[in-house]
């Protein structure tokens, strides 16, 4: 089998990538009554939702004589298409691409239903960004099982905002949804658009004013990062426990929504409801949000594509009844990365099978010291810490990461250049391999001269010509240190430490031998992640003028600072 078949991964349904946000935006459907073209061999369709509105669906049926079971997909990207004005101009080669992505379904013996959202395309109502998902994907999954030409069994499929409408239907548990396949969708809207409590700028923004925001919304974006009751609405993390089907979950080690399928599969596999629990599926391969930047390749998974041989398998099985062999297969196959630079990709990268996930791993604490090392030896010193001056004025740059609309993935971090806000910790150079699956955290003892600041972590591979490749990172904002609810937030003392916990999300990863394994912390990283003035302002306020903070870093016995690895033991190392 080759990998991209076996993979499955983002389709030309993903035009444009999403990155999440739930923030209400109240734009009309741009065309709801126009006469836009449809793909070839496509019938429009209108389902009638509970409260009146209709939403437009592109309708294609395998030759034959039905009924036939129904994939899904629910759209904000236009079931249409968004043609290229300068490459598609009028169009025809959008079309194309939509109707080869329907002959794919519809060969293999499916109705495949391509639906715009409320708000978008030829739908009527307006858009708010993953607002009225919930109940609009339960009323239209129970409107396709009753149409003639259903046998009344629904799946729903679709990859990033595709990905993110399947789930919250799937919260909805609608009496004929059957199964999913959900490619690169977050678990928790709120935790991925403020990772830590800081907000991804450039993406989150980014992606909001390219749907037809206003600034009036997004300046509410940036106010929106305390949990509440409106977030927790169609929140995966709250309302998973109610989903009743398979769903088949791949991400991308270097995507923007990894910790998504990562965590939807953990708690549906081995916590879920019934239907649910023990039926799940988890592919993790070495993709982002579109191309990787940089100089690492993992030829096989340069180019994403939804729609392939394992999710046509997935619905043969569970919409018609086909045993092919599919749920006797281990639940989890991920990618173990290995040394990947262009051309000279490691014979150590494989896919690895898993009866769960994470695999068995042990932690491993890999102390900072002030001389800027790395090692498991735990520190033994009464009083040891590295301070530095963080200048909102000056971020540091971001290069590389699990970015959306901008340049991603494992780029090299020695672009940063040196910075005395940048502090490098690494451990000698490795003797031997050293393989690592599942999360990995930073447990950071830090200080501020004022009342808040960030603190930024990044997991690095540094390879023997010195090449500092980005696996993972991740910031958290000082006040949110306990939580999120209203009543966890809470100021710094000045100069004091506290225990500050990065979650860096998971990985797997072999540092092979003659490499070195690296912690980057710095305060910034700019314009993956909003800069803190360091005022302890409330989010999205800037009234005061930024200063300068003088941040710590402790590493004594009493604050032991450390990097921890989930390392494991794989065969034949």
């Amino acid at each position: 089998m080759k990998m991209i078949q076996q993979f499955g991964i983002v389709s030309v349904l993903a035009m444009a990538l999403a990155t999440g946000t739930v923030t209400p935006g109240l734009t009309k459907s741009p065309v709801a009554a126009a006469a836009t073209p449809i793909p070839a061999g496509a019938i429009e369709a209108f389902a009638t939702l509970r409260d009146g509105t209709r939403l437009a669906a592109n309708v294609y049926q395998p030759a034959g004589k039905g009924p036939w079971p129904v994939i899904m997909t629910r759209t904000p990207y236009l079931k249409d298409g968004r043609p290229d004005p300068k490459r598609d101009p009028d169009g025809s080669k959008t079309r194309a691409a939509l109707a080869a992505v329907a002959k794919h379904y519809t060969d293999a013996g499916f109705v495949f239903v391509h639906q715009d959202v409320r708000g978008k395309g030829h739908s009527e109502g307006f858009y708010t960004a993953f607002e009225n998902d919930v109940e609009d994907g339960y009323d239209s999954v129970e409107w396709a099982a009753a149409q003639p030409w259903s046998t009344g069994k629904v799946g729903l499929s679709g990859g990033s905002a595709m990905g993110i409408t399947s789930n919250l239907a799937a919260m909805t548990a609608p009496p004929h949804l059957t199964a999913a396949y959900v490619v690169v969708a977050p678990f928790d809207l709120l935790q991925n658009s403020y990772p830590g409590g800081v907000l991804k700028e450039k993406d989150v923004l980014g992606w909001s004013k390219g749907q037809g925001m206003s600034d009036a919304v997004l300046d509410q974006q940036r106010r929106r990062v305390a949990d509440d009751v409106f977030w927790n609405r169609s929140a995966m993390s709250e309302n998973r426990k109610y989903i009743q089907i398979p769903i088949y979950n791949v991400g991308g080690w270097y995507d923007i929504f990894n910790h998504g399928n990562i965590s939807n599969f953990e708690y549906l596999q081995n916590h879920g409801a019934k239907g649910a629990r023990g039926n799940q599926k988890l592919m993790m391969g070495p993709f982002g949000h579109g191309p990787l930047s940089g100089n690492l390749e993992y030829p096989g998974f340069d180019s994403l594509k939804l729609s392939g041989e394992q999710e046509i398998r997935w619905f043969d099985y569970w919409l018609k009844g086909i045993d092919n062999g599919i749920m006797a297969e281990p639940p989890v196959n991920y990618y173990m990365m290995g040394s990947a630079q262009k051309g000279a990709l490691s014979a150590k990268s494989r896919m690895v099978a898993s009866a769960n996930w994470p695999p068995a791993n042990r932690p491993v604490s890999y102390y900072l010291t002030p001389d800027k090392a790395l090692t498991i030896k735990a520190p033994a010193a009464d009083s040891a810490k590295i301070g530095y001056q963080f200048d909102p004025a000056k971020p540091v740059q971001t290069v590389g990461g699990a970015n959306l609309t901008f340049e991603r993935g494992p780029m090299d971090q020695r672009a940063i250049g040196d910075r005395s806000d940048y502090l490098r910790f690494q451990t000698p150079v490795l003797e031997k391999d050293l393989s690592i699956a599942g999360p990995v955290k930073v447990e950071l003892y830090g200080a501020t001269d004022g009342l808040d600041t960030d603190f930024v972590a990044k997991l690095v591979d540094v390879y023997p010509d010195g090449y500092e490749a980005l696996v993972l990172d991740a910031p958290i904002r000082t006040r949110y240190r306990n939580g999120r609810m209203p009543d966890q937030v809470k100021m710094m003392t000045p100069n004091a430490p506290e225990a500050l916990e990065i979650d860096l999300w998971s990985t797997a990863l072999t540092f092979e031998r003659g490499h070195r394994i690296a912690l980057h912390i710095t305060s910034s990283n700019s314009p993956r992640f909003e800069v803190n003035p360091n005022t302890g302002e409330a989010p999205g306020e800037h009234r005061l003028p930024a200063r300068v903070a003088t941040n710590m870093i402790y590493m004594d016995a009493s604050h032991p600072s450390a990097l921890v690895l989930p390392v494991i033991y794989p065969e034949g190392q």
